[in-house]
């Protein structure tokens, strides 16, 4: 990794506005670096500072940071507090009646549920778990639709106590029957179905499906809420209707106040064995996180309707729509559906309709949406937008500037942010007040974030050069461990080669002459051809950056006699697929389009072409398949996360 090549030459810097400067909360670059400056004084003194200000403890904590069993971190680890409490009640004498959450169905009607009335609905929820001897250390999975319900009992669950675990809602019966065995669990609390693009798709049926599968006797209660009104089995003894269960529970539910250590949720993520991995999180150090990150990534004020397009199940959705955003007393837009149903004009219809301020959402929507209908947000009123954000990958250069020139108006900052399930939040990411941004670059990291690239044997690697992205300190959202695994923890967060001093994010990066930080995308996409060791990212962003012909591409390698290994791009056209003739023909000027954009080593020597990529419901590309794919391997992984299994075989046809 140490010699990895940065072949993108993108240098155009973007400045914030001096009228967004001065109303930011981190106003210009010397209040970012006046506040790394403290962090890098006294570390300890910079985040107990944070703590007591931003959270409300029960019995606040006197001990900062307990490093006597490295990796297993403990912060403020003698106070007491309860992240629900934290999210709602604080509200209730400030702001009850401010609209919470702003919910849009898939078929476009909306709802909205005030502070006052979340915290009701949340405390009903929460009596009605324990009506079920659900308790303070119980593993709860939540199986859930995107909706308000989703959000009201991943909170019950942190107001008992009980320890969340959200599945998406794509998942499998075989994922779901996983997750109950490794986490074992009491409960699932999911819906008879959801709405997604027009159609209905069943929850509850994967979960009595898991259920049969065997290892889940753990499991007394599953709640259903009714959501599509389809019939479903059911087992009288374990299973209750969510609307039955709140009937005869009071609005009155206190807090379990819990120590800073106790775990808020599991959130499981792949692994490279294929046994998906619990990542679990902490109270304070999460919640505390998640609260800075909205006041400085997404510069949060009162009056901002905030929206983040992720589904609960994944990190971003537990973040930036469960926590964060609430803990702050915002006001969110939470979506059941999808980008371009029941046409492509959904996303700036909503911003229009709801008058949304900050838009966070991933690289591969936006892609989506150029390929659907590049000019379409020009026929909508955008203008109460001032923040964009983008999550889940790097984004490539071309959709930075059409997110920034056609949905921005060239006015609103967008930050890029690097982080992961691991992280919590936000780790290195432009701060819209302060930073001038760089297409296609993260910028730099947070304050108090110790981020650096380092080569195989831990030395940094300085400007202009790539390697290794790890954290040299503990910050309080890291990970504390994988569940029940703390030797894959270990092992995998803060390996050998690093002395077990570094956290290792397996992401491969660079710094360019300025220091601006570009993330080239997991080691294992890095390839190395003919001893070149490029960042399947930049390829990707060549094939881009044609952009008369090309809507999106993915990147992968496979092994090659000559060269070690050859490149593979499975490329999504503007126009209709090619076959014949015709494709041979588009290959060679991709092929010659991307020699010319990077160099000759960085050419494919098989391009694909499909209808669309093999995406999750999230957007997030499956490049483990394409992999798979591209060396002509049989597919045997679940690929029942897909949004569009179909496109497989598409991609496996010969030209």
């Amino acid at each position: 990794m140490s010699n990895i090549e940065s072949v993108l030459h993108e240098d155009r810097l973007f400045a914030p506005s001096e009228d967004f400067i001065r109303q930011a909360n981190i106003s210009g670059m010397p209040a970012y670096h006046a506040l790394v400056a403290e962090a890098e004084a006294d570390f300890e003194a910079f985040w107990a500072k944070r703590a007591h200000e931003e959270l409300i403890w029960n019995q606040p904590f006197t001990k900062t940071l307990d490093q006597s069993n490295a990796p297993f971190f403990r912060w403020f680890y003698d106070g007491k507090l309860n992240a629900s409490y934290n999210c709602l009640d604080r509200h209730l004498q400030t702001q009850p009646d401010k609209c919470a959450i702003i919910f849009e169905a898939d078929d476009g009607k909306t709802s909205t549920i005030t502070y006052r009335q979340l915290h009701a609905k949340v405390c009903k929820m929460a009596n009605g778990l324990k009506s079920r001897q659900i308790k303070m250390g119980d593993r709860v999975i939540i199986y859930m639709p995107m909706s308000i319900e989703a959000v009201i009992c991943m909170q019950a669950c942190a107001r008992i106590g009980a320890i969340h675990s959200v599945v998406f809602g794509g998942f499998s019966a075989k994922s779901i029957q996983e997750r109950i065995v490794d986490a074992g669990a009491v409960a699932v609390l999911t819906a008879d179905g959801q709405f997604r693009g027009g159609k209905q798709i069943a929850l509850k049926n994967a979960v009595d499906e898991a259920l049969a599968m065997g290892g889940c006797e753990s499991v007394h209660t599953v709640v259903v809420y009714q959501r599509t009104q389809s019939l479903v089995a059911w087992n009288p003894g374990r299973d209750v209707w969510l609307h039955q269960l709140l009937e005869a529970q009071s609005e009155i539910c206190e807090p379990t106040w819990v120590e800073a250590e106790h775990p808020l949720f599991i959130l499981y993520t792949s692994g490279s064995t294929g046994k998906p991995k619990g990542i679990q999180h902490s109270t304070a150090g999460y919640l505390l996180w998640a609260i800075l990150t909205m006041k400085w990534t997404f510069d949060y004020k009162t009056q901002d309707i905030f929206w983040c397009t992720a589904d609960v199940g994944w990190v971003t959705g537990h973040s930036y729509v469960c926590y964060g955003p609430l803990a702050c007393g915002a006001t969110e837009i939470i979506f059941e559906g999808i980008p371009v149903y029941p046409d492509a004009n959904r996303f700036w219809q909503m911003i229009q309709a709801h008058k949304v301020t900050v838009f966070y959402t991933a690289p591969t929507a936006i892609r989506s949406l150029i390929k659907a209908g590049a000019d379409l947000p020009k026929k909508h009123d955008l203008s109460s937008l001032r923040i964009l954000g983008t999550v889940g990958e790097p984004i490539n250069p071309e959709a930075w500037i059409w997110y920034h020139e056609t949905v921005g108006a060239s006015r609103c900052p967008v930050v890029d942010t690097w982080w992961q399930t691991e992280t919590g939040g936000h780790m290195i990411t432009p701060l819209p007040g302060a930073t001038a941004t760089k297409p296609g670059s993260a910028t730099f990291p947070l304050p108090g974030v110790f981020a650096d690239i380092v080569d195989e044997t831990g030395q940094s690697v300085g400007r202009g050069q790539g390697g290794i992205l790890v954290i040299k300190k503990p910050w309080p959202a890291i990970v504390r461990t994988i569940w029940a695994d703390p030797e894959r923890f270990k092992k995998t967060y803060f390996p050998e080669e690093f002395k077990g001093q570094y956290y290792l994010a397996g992401d491969g990066a660079t710094y360019d002459m300025q220091g601006y930080i570009r993330i080239m995308g997991r080691i294992d996409d890095v390839l190395n051809v003919s001893g070149h060791r490029l960042g399947t990212m930049e390829i990707e962003s060549a094939l881009v950056s044609n952009t008369s012909l090309v809507a999106e591409a993915a990147v992968v390698g496979k092994p090659d006699e000559l060269t070690g290994e050859s490149i593979c791009a499975f490329v999504v056209l503007k126009g209709p697929r090619p076959q014949g003739e015709e494709a041979k023909k588009i290959i060679k000027i991709l092929q010659d389009w991307v020699a010319k954009e990077i160099g000759p080593i960085a050419k494919p020597k098989d391009i694909r072409f499909g209808d669309n990529l093999p995406k999750t419901r999230s957007g997030k590309i499956m490049r483990r398949l394409l992999r798979s794919i591209a060396k002509g391997e049989v597919i045997t992984q679940d690929v029942s996360t897909l949004e569009n299994p179909a496109i497989l075989d598409q991609l496996q046809e010969p030209l």
